[in-house]
């Protein structure tokens, strides 16, 4: 290998990253520092103008009647579920193969998380395992649209109907995915439940510059109690109507957010690009499985996570990296299995396939500021590992 292809080959390695946030940066940096200066000029830090103009953007985006701006993607989750009336003792149905972050609002409130194993093709929650789980003490379904696609939302309404329990959609990785209904209706995630969560942490589709998240619902009223709850449980100042939490989305954030939500279909559109790549290069590689796509879901790729068939992952990790490219395991250890959420209901083998994704799926880089050079290389380089013969 020449001194030119070494060098070549060194400055790709050098700028690969599992999301590239400041490139992103760059591209809209005027917009971005104007709007940042606007809310330093004003002073107005907390609820401030661009709060709410964000707020009527992302409806507007979302097709949503209420958009209620919060501090981050759990303190959403938590004041969904207290919004819902939530009792110490209510039972949430919830996927077993997602982040902390869902199961850890449902113990904090002192509800019972119930884990359901998901589907080995898309990763979300099995429907089909989810009415053996409800008692007459369920409260709620949180289904996770994971890396980026909705879970079958048509048969959890049907489900959610039928018992008279409330749906709470998990929308963090998915936002801006569609789902398509059996009569033909189309809608995004995160607005077809009772209520919808977001999160706005740097990373994610539409990532803000700190901590952010919103909740999303079509009932008037229920929104007026979002409001509340995330403002001290008071609609006017000084009189508490019921208890609350102090969840507030700042002003610089909201203006961050109101200038990145005017690129977020071009954003995604980077990102499936990205996938389709993926997708193409690697179908021959026998050993790893590319994403499956939901046929009612658009996906727009949070993550874009394989699984690996016949090999070790964990190996196939450390091969990556030391070839200067990064990957993340989206989740190593199962919650059933967490110390914290561990019991004697859910020993080892309860969810056989989160037991089984757990050791052999990886995500491979993908972000808006990817290149075709980035992506030739990681695929070039997935080909050369010693076990695919």
């Amino acid at each position: 290998m020449g001194k030119e292809t070494k060098k070549y080959l060194i400055n790709i390695m050098e700028k690969i990253k599992m999301a590239d946030l400041h490139t992103q940066y760059l591209r809209i940096k005027e917009e971005i520092d104007q709007a940042i200066q606007e809310v330093l000029d004003s002073t107005a830090f907390i609820q401030g103008p661009h709060v709410k103009q964000f707020a009527d953007a992302l409806g507007s985006f979302l097709n949503s009647e209420a958009v209620i701006p919060c501090a981050n993607g759990t303190d959403a989750l938590q004041i969904a579920m207290m919004a819902l009336g939530c009792k110490t003792g209510d039972e949430v149905i919830l996927p077993v193969h997602t982040y902390v972050a869902t199961a850890e609002v449902i113990a904090l409130l002192g509800l019972k998380p119930v884990f359901v194993d998901v589907n080995r093709e898309d990763f979300n929650i099995d429907v089909n395992q989810i009415e053996g789980k409800i008692t007459d003490k369920t409260f709620a379904i949180v289904p996770v649209h994971l890396y980026g696609q909705c879970a079958d939302m048509e048969s959890i309404l049907s489900i959610a109907k039928k018992h008279h329990i409330h749906v709470i959609e998990d929308a963090a990785q998915a936002l801006g995915a569609e789902y398509t209904f059996s009569d033909g209706k189309k809608l995004k995630a995160g607005t077809m439940g009772t209520i919808g969560c977001t999160s706005f942490f740097p990373s994610k589709n539409l990532g803000c510059f700190g901590d952010g998240g919103a909740l999303f619902t079509q009932n008037k009223s229920l929104a007026e109690k979002i409001k509340m709850i995330a403002n001290h449980g008071q609609k006017i100042k000084y009189h508490h109507d019921s208890i609350g939490v102090n969840s507030r989305l700042d002003t610089l954030q909201a203006a961050v957010l109101e200038v990145k939500l005017k690129y977020l279909n071009e954003y995604e559109s980077r990102r499936r690009k990205v996938a389709d790549f993926y997708d193409k290069e690697l179908s021959t590689v026998d050993s790893l499985e590319t994403p499956f796509r939901y046929s009612k879901s658009t996906h727009v790729f949070h993550q874009y996570t394989i699984k690996t068939k016949g090999i070790d992952r964990d190996q196939f990790k450390v091969f990556l990296e030391e070839r200067g490219i990064p990957t993340m395991i989206y989740y190593p250890v199962p919650l059933h299995l967490q110390k914290a959420y561990s019991s004697s209901e859910y020993p080892i083998g309860s969810f056989h396939v989160t037991e089984e994704l757990s050791k052999t799926v990886i995500s491979l880089p993908i972000h808006t500021e990817m290149t075709e050079d980035q992506l030739f290389y990681i695929c070039d380089a997935i080909k050369d590992f010693p076990n695919y013969a």
